[in-house]
């Protein structure tokens, strides 16, 4: 049994080798991580450029690329074959609602997913990011409950956990995604030589949709969040009407 551990934060993220350590009582653990922090990747590879990949002294594997590069290589390259799970993480900050379309930490999770193997995206929620150890112990659970299922589930999960002790969790809630409202407006400021530039703001606070049933009441509410994702965007409940939008489109 192998578990490829990846993240967004880089190969030096506390969050990864808590997971790591965890996750090396259940099987033979291999982690491959970006060099550097790649959040807000999202599902991005790189293609206008060779990847590097450098065996640190931990153990780890650093690539000089996204998290979704880390993943296809460690299939591919490092491993020789699909693991039989792979686990993101532990992020630094949560990945609720809208933030899965930016995520590092979820683009690697996806990325196993479409190796064919179950995958988990484990993210410690809040800023202060003290309690690491809780959210792994979390990670572990889910696992060992993955593995006791007949046959390994294809499933692609979000976790999102509480920073607070193990033992001051409420539980686990499976969630859907919530909204957040728009982020914040971008910061401009100016170089040395006095040009303009750009920071993207940071996320803005829960939205509209962010009651009863959300990732984000469950983790205001000290539960992990455990949302289910998947990586077919159709709009199905569109499909009806778009076609016959389209057949309305005059042919002349």
């Amino acid at each position: 049994m192998k578990i490829l551990v990846s993240n967004d934060d880089g190969y030096r993220a506390p969050g990864i080798a808590a997971l790591a350590a965890a996750l090396s009582e259940l099987a033979e653990v291999v982690v491959v991580a970006p060099e550097r922090n790649r959040s807000g990747a999202s599902n991005s590879l790189t293609l206008d450029r060779p990847l590097r990949i450098t065996r640190a002294e931990s153990g780890f594997y650093s690539v000089d690329g996204t998290p979704a590069d880390c993943v296809y290589l460690a299939a591919r390259e490092i491993l020789g074959q699909k693991p039989d799970l792979v686990v993101s993480g532990i992020n630094a900050g949560e990945n609720l609602g809208d933030d899965v379309l930016y995520s590092g930490t979820v683009a690697a999770a996806m990325e196993g997913g479409f190796l064919g193997c179950p995958a988990l995206a484990v993210s410690l929620a809040g800023s202060e990011h003290r309690h690491f150890d809780t959210a792994a112990t979390v990670a572990v659970k889910l696992v060992r409950q993955i593995l006791r299922a007949a046959g390994l589930k294809r499933w692609l999960l979000n976790v999102n956990v509480p920073d607070c002790p193990y033992d001051e969790l409420n539980g686990v809630r499976v969630t859907r995604l919530g909204q957040r409202h728009k982020e914040s407006e971008c910061v401009r400021q100016n170089d040395p030589k006095g040009r303009p530039i750009f920071w993207i703001g940071p996320s803005g606070p829960p939205g509209a949709d962010a009651g009863p049933g959300t990732d984000f009441h469950a983790v205001e509410n000290g539960f992990v969040s455990v949302t289910p994702l998947q990586t077919d965007l159709t709009a199905y409940a569109m499909l009806e009407d778009v076609t016959d939008w389209v057949s309305a489109i005059p042919h002349s």
